[in-house]
């Protein structure tokens, strides 16, 4: 078996009792003393930081970043202004999903954010598609600090961070220590993304802790977080077998970059991508569903129609501690992706009602401005 890598707050993660799991490669908390449901609502009323340094982070340098880039993600790069952050794509030639990211114009370069569980690739992928740029993988922490005393919290480490709005990127200093933070996250929560050099990552996160507000949360209630949010999850909610508009996620497909736009296509898998955007020609959609009762319903269970006919599966499930009830994301076939639609979540034998409602199942938190 291959031994599993640390970040940088490992100790400290067994110092607060964590239960630390394999997760990507890594040894990362599932939970703390807390629990997982106490650290969801923690997090939703208050504050809670998380070790996200699993994270690859990677710096894009040459002539045109963003250009060359776009030959490889959908998103409209070249007209991000310096300084905002941008959801993108990395497509495949049949359509497929490879990983999402996050993108960052932090001037002569790009600031990507790739998944943890598909880094390797993704470099790999980056320097095969863009041999005339330069790929600096770096060694870095990142701190997530989420929920609706965030702002709070860091008014009194960094005010001028809270100047930002969602999705806007900046490099500052805490007591000493130089970030870099995005006003975003993952939780449908107000927060902040804060990438530290390695070496000073214990000393934030301690620095944070001490924040009453602030505790420790796991990747137990990340997954519960970003559920409620409707957010995908790679390897799960959207994959090599996905397309982005089957994802639901066309909104990532930047207006210039379709077909009536400035730079029509140009990526892996335009042709059919951008059929689908424009022709509505799938067959199938991801969808929120709701529950009833406190019965998760899990990943993979299938579903069917009224009639007994299997029309898709669940990608993520569980009980949403904010919701009150148990909440999923699902593939349906198209002619049962309407809301209000009731399909039939097959656990243990029994068929259990959802409903397919619109997402996220949570109003956002987000600071817009």
């Amino acid at each position: 078996m291959n031994e599993q890598r640390k970040t940088p707050l490992f100790d400290l993660h067994v110092e607060l009792g964590a239960r630390m799991v394999p997760f990507a490669g890594y040894s990362m908390p599932v939970q703390y003393e807390l629990g997982v449901k106490k650290e969801h609502e923690h997090t939703r009323r208050a504050c809670g930081l998380f070790d996200v340094s699993h994270m690859g982070q990677v710096l894009l340098r040459g002539p045109n970043p963003a250009e060359a880039l776009e030959t490889l993600v959908p998103a409209d790069l070249a007209g991000l202004p310096e300084g905002r952050q941008r959801y993108g794509l990395f497509t495949a030639e049949d359509g497929g999903i490879l990983d999402d990211l996050m993108i960052v114009n932090a001037g002569d370069h790009l600031y990507l954010v790739v998944n943890a569980a598909c880094k390797e690739q993704d470099i790999a992928h980056l320097r095969r598609g863009l041999p005339d740029h330069e790929l600096e993988v770096l060694d870095r922490g990142l701190l997530a600090l989420q929920g609706p005393e965030a702002a709070t919290v860091m008014q009194r480490l960094c005010p001028e961070a809270c100047e930002m709005v969602f999705m806007q990127h900046g490099r500052f200093t805490i007591e000493g220590i130089e970030v870099w933070i995005s006003r975003s996250g993952y939780t449908g929560e107000d927060g902040f993304e804060i990438s530290v050099p390695a070496e000073q990552t214990e000393a934030l996160a301690r620095r944070l802790l001490a924040e009453e507000e602030v505790e420790a949360i796991g990747l137990g209630a990340r997954d519960s977080l970003r559920l409620e949010a409707g957010l995908c999850l790679y390897g799960h909610d959207i994959d090599t077998t996905t397309t982005p508009v089957e994802a639901g996620l066309i909104w990532a497909i930047g207006k210039p970059r379709r077909r009536d736009g400035e730079r029509p296509g140009g990526f892996p898998g335009a042709d059919l991508i951008l059929h689908q955007v424009a022709e509505k020609d799938h067959q199938r959609k991801r969808v929120g569903l709701l529950g009833e009762g406190r019965a998760p319903v899990r990943e993979g269970v299938e579903l069917y129609d009224g009639d007994g006919n299997a029309i898709g599966a669940v990608c993520s499930g569980g009980f949403g501690p904010s919701v009150g009830r148990p909440v999923a994301m699902g593939y349906v076939s198209i002619d049962q992706a309407a809301i209000d639609t009731v399909v039939y979540a097959e656990v243990r034998g029994k068929r259990l009602p959802m409903t397919v409602t619109k997402m996220p199942f949570v109003q956002p938190g987000y600071h817009r401005g």
